[in-house]
C-alpha cells in the first residue's frame, strides 16, 4: 500500500504511452505520472502546464531562425505556407521542429484561421464583431447590461474560431495550438513562434494571409 509520502510505482508502459502522446522526455513523463498518481489524463495536464510555464519564460527570446513549411491538401485544391521561427538553425532542423511545422501547416489547411493570435486582431475587426453580437442580442430582447456581459463570451468564441494560437489542435482537440507549441518549447529548450502564414483554396473568392503585428511593424519600419 502506497502512503501519502511514498512515490507511487509507475508502469513503464504508461511512461512510454505518455511520451508518445506528449512528446515530452521520458524523465518528465515519469515525474508527471508520479505527481498524478498514475492517472494518464492528469499527467498530460501536468506536462502541458509545465510546457506553458517554460514557454512563458522563453517568450522574450528573439527567434531569428526557423523554417518555412508547406501543406497541400484535397488533391492540390488547398495549399498552405507557414513560417515557424526558433532561436537556432540546429533546432530548426530537428525532427521535432519539422513535425511541429507540418502539423501547424496541416491544421491551417483544415481549419482556416484568419489571424495568428488574438493580439493581431484589429480594433476594427473587434468592433465589427461586437456590433453584430449586440444586434443579435438586442433582437432577443435582452437588457443592455446582460448584452455587454455576453459580449465577453462571444469574443472568446471568436478568438477560438479565428485565431490560430487559440484554436484546438485538429489532431488533439484537448490542447490548443499555443499549448502544442509550448510542449515543443519545453522539449527543445528554445523559444518557438509563428511569424506568418498563407492559405489558398482553388476557386475561392479570397485567400488568407496572416502576419503577426510585430512582424508587420518590422516590415513597415
Amino acid at each position: 500500500m502506497t502512503t501519502a509520502t511514498e512515490t507511487p510505482k509507475i508502469d513503464a508502459k504508461l511512461v512510454k504511452e505518455l511520451r508518445e502522446k506528449s512528446g515530452a522526455p521520458m524523465g518528465d513523463c515519469l515525474k508527471a505520472l508520479q505527481e498524478a498518481k498514475g492517472d494518464m489524463e492528469d499527467a498530460f495536464v501536468v506536462l502541458r502546464k509545465r510546457g506553458m510555464a517554460s514557454a512563458a519564460k522563453k517568450a522574450s527570446r528573439s527567434t531569428n531562425e526557423g523554417a518555412v513549411g508547406t501543406y497541400i491538401h484535397a488533391g492540390g485544391k488547398i495549399g498552405v505556407l507557414v513560417e515557424l521561427n526558433c532561436e537556432s538553425d540546429f533546432v530548426a532542423r530537428t525532427e521535432d521542429f519539422q513535425e511541429l511545422l507540418r502539423d501547424i501547416a496541416m491544421h491551417i489547411a483544415a481549419v482556416d484561421p484568419r489571424f495568428v493570435s488574438r493580439e493581431d486582431v484589429t480594433e476594427a475587426d473587434i468592433e465589427r464583431e461586437k456590433e453584430v453580437y449586440r444586434a443579435q442580442a438586442a433582437a432577443s430582447g435582452k437588457p443592455a447590461n446582460i448584452i455587454e456581459k455576453m459580449l465577453e463570451g462571444k469574443l472568446a468564441k471568436f478568438y477560438e474560431e479565428f485565431c490560430l494560437l487559440d484554436q484546438p489542435f485538429i489532431k488533439e482537440q484537448s490542447q490548443t495550438i499555443s499549448q502544442l507549441i509550448a510542449s515543443k518549447v519545453a522539449k527543445l529548450g528554445e523559444n518557438i513562434s509563428i511569424r506568418r502564414f498563407a492559405r489558398f483554396k482553388v476557386g475561392a473568392p479570397d485567400w488568407t494571409v496572416a502576419t503577426t503585428k510585430a512582424a508587420a511593424e518590422e516590415a513597415s519600419a
